[in-house]
């Protein structure tokens, strides 16, 4: 599901943002400043879910910038945002999905995405979510993946960290466990949670996410929505840094020693 939201004031953008990411983490969310700036990437856009729109904003209104946004996608879910009831009733004139009255949390977000106007379609191509910040979980629509070990749900985080980069099975070994050696039954343990990887994957339709050669693996960081891969790319958007609130997959021990370079706005590969 793709997100915009709009409002003037930094602060209520920030936080509109934040509750949005809170609400639906599998969402991929963008927020702006002003009409213009988002009538600019929205052009860019071959679709877009939902709007969520101030109404009172100084340069252009969110009525008017309702109206622009129709135009260029005719069923998207337009959620006006205000601290005004006196607005209900334009708003719903311009059959929007729905209208919240500040302040705003998650829970109010939760209640308008469950019951959209204009639903989003099912089909096209499927894309895991990867959730970070905080303790690691991956999606699929919504819904947690499970994994017969709890390792493979690991290794597909320590890929997920490594943003691309090709990881060997010593690496993979060292990460998964802390008393690794060569002769260890880990070895035989490895190949099983790469085929319960690469068969989940498989079975949910979105194993080309994954990169195999002989003794590695990578994950194609292009195929995967993931709120690392938002924050990294979008530091300095309205919102961003609240997202990132200093934990990053915190039930695995190597976690923690990319906190600081991802505060630092990048990832040290080698986990130093």
């Amino acid at each position: 599901m793709t997100i915009i939201a709009i409002d003037d004031e930094k602060l209520a953008l920030e936080g509109l943002v934040t509750e949005i990411a809170l609400a639906v983490p599998e969402a991929e969310v963008h927020g702006f400043r002003n009409g213009a700036e988002a009538l600019a990437f929205c052009r860019e856009k071959d679709s877009l879910d939902v709007a969520f729109c101030d109404i009172e904003m100084k340069r252009m209104n969110g009525l008017t910038l309702g109206e622009e946004l129709l135009k260029l996608f005719p069923k998207l879910n337009l959620i006006y945002t205000t601290g005004f009831s006196e607005y209900a009733v334009d708003a719903i004139g311009m059959r929007c999905s729905g209208y919240i009255l500040k302040p705003i949390n998650a829970e109010k977000i939760k209640k308008e995405l469950d019951h959209l106007r204009y639903p989003p379609e099912e089909g096209g191509a499927k894309r895991l979510y990867a959730r970070t910040f905080g303790k690691f979980e991956v999606f699929m629509d919504g819904r947690p993946v499970q994994f017969h070990y709890q390792k493979t749900k690991e290794l597909l985080a320590l890929l997920i960290d490594r943003r691309g980069a090709m990881c060997s099975n010593a690496e993979i070994l060292e990460n998964l466990w802390e008393d690794y050696d060569m002769e260890s039954s880990h070895i035989s343990y490895l190949k099983n949670i790469r085929r319960d990887l690469i068969s989940v994957l498989e079975e949910l339709g979105c194993d080309d996410c994954i990169v195999r050669s002989r003794g590695e693996l990578g994950i194609l960081k292009d195929r995967i929505d993931c709120d690392l891969y938002d924050y990294l790319d979008n530091r300095g958007v309205a919102g961003s840094d609240r997202l990132f609130r200093g934990e990053y997959m915190s039930q695995y021990w190597w976690g923690e020693y990319q906190i600081g370079s991802i505060m630092r706005g990048g990832v040290d590969m080698d986990g130093d």
